[in-house]
């Protein structure tokens, strides 16, 4: 239940762990029981993170424990591939539930008995009603319910329906069974609630064992009891089903009280986290799959080269509010910068090649030179890079008829290669339709390593290079937002996609120590940002990801300001 990164000495303070201060020093509860309760029907994102890093966090600093437990009650959207993932994104993120793994699945016989339970008592009933009229006598946030035809049924017979739905003598949606609470209440959640539905379908763990299944608002709360869960911490759309949480707390023989308390979720711009629209992402095919790089699944931030200790100092940044609110993607991004700074090796890429050949460097001679695996980390070493008489420099570095604030390669203009030379661009070589394609140039020897030339001279640009005798080629994908709008439609999503949310550039030359890069080991490309290798990565054809780059510029594109 350790995260992997130092807890901060100071100890956080919002209004969660207030309560859970105010608690324990009330002596209310000698342990502090928190619990993760994912349903495993799709991937964990972003979103589920604050969760994790809450729920894992606080059972931590106040000494208690977390549970990783399945809300598995619907096996028509469940699949092992989801538990398994899940299972992996959570430790992924730094944290460890040690014995404490459950599902509501565990307990379906206990919940049964307490179903019928809640017949005896009389406080529920089954309903022979259609979905279609169910709905139709629900009511409105104006105007009260109406009592289903079968609310008064007598116990007998509630049982015996009951036991035949279990024993499978029914059709699904033939018969439900409801809470006898209050058609007129003024929350919708109380007016009679199912808690139990036919089913017929095989559950990833209990098989076919079961063809009535709990609704999440039955299985939720009697689990965190079963459990011994001392704080059950949701997000705020769970706040109107607590009357229904407690309700059923309170008229259960239930072996203890859990109480539960609300935060706000993440709403992330240019990001959408409902898990039902990421769910039609993939199947859709708008994405690759769930790790796809674009989605905000861990999985998809994973693989895109993201440290989960970013993820963790992300969570701990905008902190625990009762509020929602959008946080700006620029806050996620500085976080995997600071992350990534402070690990990340550096190397030379060239993404969109163009060559340079220096002239008067003598044909046939190579020579290494030694550079920096990390400016701030001595400890980190020095590695050998090759110079040679033809190189590769970014096209961008480039313009034959510059502006007057571009201080880069134009011709007659000078400057200074990384780690190597002062050159100076001699002539622009253009193929049939005007395109350069080639730089003629001369270099200073008197300039090796940065040195500074005996007449002082000084140049205003540093570029970064290869050497085009021995470059690796490579595939680079470019992520951008997966969304143009700042708050996307969740209700038509597909209009809002971005259709530039990649960009493949299959030409790239990459110096030779980045053939050895392993799958998701963070690097840095000197000047363009942070990358990872991507598992599509095998030999003789190198895959890199960009994690992020040095500097926040999607929002001047997005704004139409990027000039």
């Amino acid at each position: 239940m350790t995260a992997t990164e130092t807890a901060p000495a100071e100890a956080a303070r919002d209004f969660i762990r207030d309560i859970i201060r105010a608690d324990l020093d009330a002596k209310r509860h000698k342990t502090v029981v928190t619990r993760f309760p994912p349903e495993p029907n799709g991937y964990l994102h972003i979103g589920h993170a604050k969760s994790i890093c809450l729920n894992f966090g606080v059972a931590e600093e106040f000494g208690g424990r977390c549970h990783l437990r399945f809300d598995d009650t619907n096996p028509t959207k469940e699949e092992q591939e989801y538990i398994d993932a899940i299972e992996r994104d959570v430790r992924w993120l730094g944290f460890d539930w040690g014995q404490h793994l459950y599902h509501a699945s565990d307990y379906f016989e206990q919940l049964y008995d307490w179903a019928e339970h809640l017949i005896r008592a009389g406080k529920a009933y089954v309903d022979d009603q259609t979905q279609e009229k169910l709905r139709a006598t629900r009511g409105t946030l104006t105007e009260p319910g109406k009592n289903s035809p079968w609310r008064e049924r007598n116990v007998e017979e509630n049982l015996d329906l009951f036991r035949r739905m279990r024993a499978g003598e029914f059709e699904n949606g033939a018969r439900i069974l409801r809470a006898k609470i209050d058609m007129a209440a003024g929350n919708i959640n109380l007016r009679d609630p199912a808690l139990y539905r036919i089913l017929h379908a095989s559950h990833p763990r209990t098989g076919d064992k079961w063809c009535i299944y709990p609704s999440y608002d039955f299985a939720h709360g009697q689990s965190d009891a079963i459990e011994g869960i001392t704080h059950s911490i949701c997000t705020l759309e769970f706040e109107d089903h607590r009357p229904l949480y407690d309700w059923l707390l309170d008229n259960l023989p239930v072996p203890s009280r859990p109480r539960q308390y609300e935060f706000a979720r993440l709403n992330l711009s240019y990001t959408v986290l409902s898990k039902r629209v990421l769910t039609e992402l993939v199947r859709g095919g708008h994405v690759k799959a769930w790790d796809d790089p674009r989605m905000p699944t861990l999985a998809g931030l994973r693989r895109r080269g993201v440290p989960p200790a970013a993820i963790r100092d992300f969570v701990k940044r905008i902190g625990v509010a009762k509020a929602n609110s959008v946080v700006d993607m620029g806050l996620l991004e500085f976080s995997i910068r600071e992350a990534l700074n402070k690990t990340a090796a550096r190397r030379m890429a060239v993404l969109r090649p163009l060559k340079v050949v220096i002239e008067n460097y003598p044909a046939g001679k190579s020579e290494e030179l030694e550079a920096a695996n990390h400016p701030d980390d001595a400890a980190a070493g020095v590695r050998r890079v090759r110079f040679g008489r033809e190189l590769y420099v970014e096209r961008e570095d480039f313009m034959e008829s510059p502006p007057k604030k571009f201080f880069r390669l134009s011709p007659g203009r000078e400057v200074r290669l990384r780690y190597a030379y002062f050159i100076k661009c001699r002539e622009a070589v253009k193929n049939a339709a005007g395109e350069v394609i080639e730089l003629r140039c001369s270099y200073d020897p008197e300039t090796r390593g940065g040195n500074t030339p005996p007449d002082g001279r000084k140049v205003q640009a540093t570029l970064h290079w290869v050497s085009a005798a021995d470059a690796v080629p490579a595939e680079v994908r470019l992520y951008n937002p997966l969304f143009t709008q700042t708050v996307p439609n969740a209700g038509d999503f597909a209009a809002d996609l971005n259709p530039n949310s990649v960009e493949v550039l299959t030409d790239c030359r990459l110096e030779p120590a980045l053939s050895k890069a392993k799958a998701g080991e963070p690097v840095q490309f000197e000047r363009q940002g942070y990358f990872c290798p991507d598992p599509d990565s095998k030999p003789g054809r190198l895959v890199f990801n960009r994690t992020v780059g040095l500097r926040d510029t999607w929002a001047k594109v997005a704004s139409g300001k990027d000039g």
